[in-house]
């Protein structure tokens, strides 16, 4: 699962990409530095992956990952080839999900490339941008089931939902924003929208504005226009990460208590980045190794099972299941099976996030 991070020239996000994967991706002052996207996988922060590892003591401990893509700065005419229009579009369409940072923040020495700072003007840029992109999709393909319709009255469906899709295109709206029936969410999944795909809006603050984020005027106009999508907007000091990355566990930990922060902004961005792509983690625990286990949410305990291997999958009996609270509660997994908070689930049973799971084959 790819998740690409966008924005204007000079916000921020090569910077943050730098931060979030330590992957070295160029970064300087001047619009398209980025120009073919640096890609970085990385672990996936879970605190109960640290207590299973202390209670079992394994030979290793295995993070869920996941891969973000820092893509090329965009400009105004992007959809028509300006800039590095074309790249972007492609590099955007290869990604999963969108992780796009907007800033908020004032600084004279760090040029924008509108001349001034306004964060609801550029995220509409970029939106824009792609709105237009998948306009001329949406025409293109409204016009082949127009023709195809005289020879089979089926396509009828599908002239409905893109002449829905481009109504709300022709208003400045993402296509995410709509409700679309079963039916129609088989025609939009066809046509590979690019504002189809989940987005993430981190504000790129300054220190001084990190502190009192929940009132900054730039923050709040970003929370408002994320509304309308639904979408998350997670408030980030880029310069701040950039400086956590260096430290170790020890002095990264003092350094967020002397910001009155429990987890670093980076940390929230990957976790919201995995939530955003509809993922959770299934946890496997023992001396050899405690690991989390990535599936989409809703999946069956037998295709969890294939995750690990296809043998266990196909052998499939039960599983035998306890949740990660009672076994801290607990204190392990024996005083669990006691209280009878080990569970036997069957094929239909669907897996829960943070369920520690032994799977039960026979092949």
């Amino acid at each position: 699962m790819k998740i690409g991070i966008v924005g204007l020239p000079n916000v921020g996000k090569s910077t943050m990409f730098n931060a979030i994967t330590n992957a070295g991706a160029e970064c300087a002052n001047y619009p398209f530095c980025t120009i073919e996207p640096n890609v970085g996988v990385v672990p996936v922060p879970d605190y109960r992956l640290d207590e299973l590892t202390k209670m079992y003591n394994p030979e290793k401990t295995t993070h869920a990952i996941v891969e973000f893509v820092d893509i090329a700065g965009l400009v105004k005419g992007a959809s028509k080839g300006e800039g590095l229009g074309n790249k972007f579009l492609s590099h955007i369409r290869e990604v999963d999900s969108i992780v796009e940072v907007v800033r908020c923040f004032e600084d004279s020495n760090i040029v924008h490339v509108d001349g001034s700072i306004d964060p609801v003007r550029d995220i509409e840029t970029i939106n824009l941008e792609l709105i237009f992109a998948d306009l001329e999709t949406i025409e293109k393909r409204l016009e082949k089931a127009k023709k195809l319709l005289k020879a089979d009255k089926k396509y009828q469906q599908e002239i409905d939902t893109f002449e829905k899709i481009k109504s709300v295109l022709e208003e400045g709206k993402a296509a995410r924003t709509i409700d679309f029936t079963d039916e129609e969410v088989d025609v939009v999944n066809s046509c590979l929208l690019l504002t189809m795909k989940p987005i993430l809006y981190v504000a790129n603050v300054s220190e001084e504005q990190l502190a009192n984020s929940d009132n900054d005027k730039n923050v709040n106009a970003v929370r408002k226009y994320a509304e309308m999508e639904n979408a998350e907007v997670i408030p980030l000091c880029v310069k701040i990460e950039e400086e956590l990355t260096v430290l170790d566990e020890a002095d990264k930990k003092e350094m967020l208590t002397a910001l009155g922060l429990n987890e670093s902004g980076l940390d929230k961005v990957i976790k919201a980045s995995y939530d955003l792509l509809g993922l959770m983690s299934f946890l496997t625990a023992g001396e050899p190794e405690v690991r989390a286990w990535t599936i989409k949410k809703g999946t069956k305990a037998p295709q969890a099972a294939g995750k690990i291997h296809s043998d266990i999958e196909r052998g499939f009996i039960r599983a035998e299941i306890v949740s990660y609270d009672d076994l801290m509660k607990e204190g392990s997994m024996q005083a669990a099976k006691e209280k009878g908070l080990v569970r036997s689930e069957g094929k239909d049973y669907i897996m829960q996030d943070g369920d520690i799971v032994l799977f039960k084959f026979n092949v």
